[in-house]
């Protein structure tokens, strides 16, 4: 383990949280958790130690660190504010640090109520999907003071490979947004490059093989391009998540004036797979909108 042992509380078990939480555990962190499922909390306890608390609040007493991977702003505020929230049960100088992909905006929000109550704030969306949770190879970007970023880096370093402060609150959730800028167009053009060979004859597997080597490559196409090829997508990031994250990409953009023409069409497409019934399909689904053309 990198430094000392500390009580820390992971709030959210998802997909992404789970194991999260899971390796501070193994790496000898005290781990109290807490889901909105208690089902889930029981079963984390049952795998990895620890304990399980009631509300939010309760996980976060005494704790150093609070981390939290939830669904939306929404998700974000009910767990963090209120009586019965995170930061109800926080002690002075501790530090949250949130791993939901949301909004700038909310977290600059949550950061003035901690402020209020005398803790810190960092926002640290993450990339890398279940795999990069479950392998502990999770990219992590963070928004904070670097006094603080300092503080949490080592803890966070159980699961992340790459750990970077971008700048202040609400940097991390704007790089977190570039990110999934890229990954929409990129998916895209790899649905359409594979749908192009099987349509012209092509073995699909020879191309990629090749392709893969040059400048075509990507972490798309070299983990999804089989996948896409055999009409299988009930694995990975679902398409819902990713139009939610799009969401806060549009609107940020409507704020500061830039323009995402692709991403704006690849959500069109997204919705699209969700009419087929595929919300929970994995992104790479798309190319299901070209094959059943």
């Amino acid at each position: 383990m990198k430094g000392p042992a500390l009580d820390v509380s992971f709030i959210g078990l998802g997909v992404m949280g789970f194991p999260m939480a899971g390796h501070l555990a193994t790496a000898g962190h005290n781990v109290t958790v807490y889901n909105r499922s208690a089902a889930k909390a029981k079963a984390w306890v049952e795998r990895f130690g620890g304990k399980a608390a009631p509300t939010p609040a309760q996980a976060a007493d005494g704790a150093a660190l609070v981390f939290a991977c939830v669904g939306n702003d929404d998700d974000l505020r009910q767990v963090v504010l209120g009586e019965t929230g995170v930061f109800a049960g926080m002690k002075p100088a501790a530090v949250f640090v949130d791993h939901t992909t949301a909004s700038a905006k909310v977290e600059r929000e949550l950061a003035a109520y901690a402020a209020q109550r005398g803790v810190e704030l960092l926002d640290a969306p993450v990339s890398g999907g279940q795999s990069g949770a479950e392998n502990g190879t999770l990219a992590i970007m963070v928004g904070g003071r670097p006094e603080v970023f300092a503080k949490a880096q080592p803890v966070m370093s159980c699961y992340g490979r790459t750990i970077s402060l971008m700048g202040p609150v609400g940097a991390g959730q704007l790089t977190k947004m570039v990110n999934q800028i890229c990954i929409g167009g990129l998916v895209q053009a790899l649905a359409e490059g594979l749908s192009f060979a099987v349509k012209a004859g092509l073995d699909a597997e020879r191309v990629v093989s090749v392709i893969s080597k040059g400048a075509a490559s990507s972490w798309q196409m070299e983990n999804r391009w089989k996948a896409m090829v055999e009409g299988k997508f009930d694995f990975g990031f679902a398409v819902n998540w990713m139009r939610k994250d799009f969401a806060i990409c549009l609107e940020e953009a409507r704020s500061n004036g830039a323009h995402l023409p692709v991403t704006a069409l690849v959500d069109q497409f997204y919705g699209k797979v969700q009419r087929l019934g595929g919300g929970r399909w994995d992104t790479c689904s798309l190319i299901k909108l070209l094959t059943d053309a």
